[in-house]
């Protein structure tokens, strides 16, 4: 008897090209909006500008002002510093991604947008695409100031850049976090005010700047374990030497975790906001 080979169902078979049409046509409008978002920063230098003046003032107070009155127990205290700096100046740079979108849905952008054949999580991944390219140059040009202020390199050069890649990653997650919160306030003003109470403690009350166990007891198990803290203690590790497993996992978790969680509610936000 000879053997016969049973054709795949049609249906089936159109499902998975429509499946992957649909993929390809999500994929040409992210990148299409990642650039039209990014000229936005070609023709208005200043915001980029803006975004690294902030990171640069703190490098230059707490290296010169206070990094004499802080102690750091077996490293000196710019490497202590600039890690934290780092994490610092990509979580600052996700509250741009929910600025942005709140502007752009005050002028009615998001609207002629929705009127075109385009994939709805397009809009979103678009911007938080841009946000990361530009998170990448603000990074970029933070090793380069600390670096001239005295920083150096513990590890070795895949290390440290296993080291930004890790706090990138991390900066895109909070870019969907703050995408929401842009998606559900009036206005530019008000998102910027919804976003900074929230990062504030976060940043601050972490080891960015000083050791966790310099801190009041009843804080330290807050700021030893929150993601910001989790993320600066895994790129400190990377970069300038100490145990890097455990934070890189926690560090990766957190990540994963708010992807998983905010981007879905970001989409979905979307759609009923529009």
């Amino acid at each position: 008897m000879t053997a016969t080979t049973t054709p795949a169902p049609l249906g089936a078979l159109v499902r998975r090209r429509t499946a992957l049409g649909r993929l390809r046509w999500a994929i040409s409008d992210a990148a299409a909006l990642t650039g039209r978002n990014l000229l936005t920063y070609v023709r208005l230098p200043q915001l980029v500008v803006f975004s690294t003046i902030q990171p640069i003032m703190f490098v230059l107070i707490f290296r010169y002002v206070f990094g004499g009155a802080i102690q750091v127990p077996g490293a000196s205290f710019v490497d202590y510093l600039m890690p934290g700096i780092f994490v610092q100046s990509v979580a600052f740079g996700a509250v741009g991604t929910g600025i942005g979108l709140a502007e752009d849905m005050g002028k009615g952008l998001i609207e002629r947008f929705r009127s075109l054949p385009m994939a709805r999580s397009s809009v979103l991944a678009g911007r938080t695409l841009a946000d990361l390219v530009r998170n990448v140059f603000v990074v970029f040009l933070m090793v380069v100031v600390g670096f001239l202020v005295g920083f150096r390199v513990g590890t070795g050069p895949l290390a440290f850049l296993a080291g930004i890649l890790l706090l990138l990653a991390f900066g895109y997650a909070l870019s969907w976090i703050f995408a929401l919160v842009g998606l559900g306030a009036s206005n530019a003003e008000t998102a910027q005010a919804a976003a900074f109470p929230t990062l504030f403690p976060l940043v601050f009350a972490s080891s960015a700047f000083v050791p966790v166990e310099t801190m009041p007891g009843w804080l330290q198990a807050f700021a030893a374990n929150q993601p910001v803290s989790v993320t600066v203690d895994a790129a400190r590790a990377l970069m300038t030497g100490g145990p890097t497993t455990a934070a890189v996992l926690q560090s990766l978790a957190w990540t994963v975790g708010m992807l998983v969680v905010f981007a879905p509610l970001a989409v979905r936000r979307y759609r009923r906001a529009t």
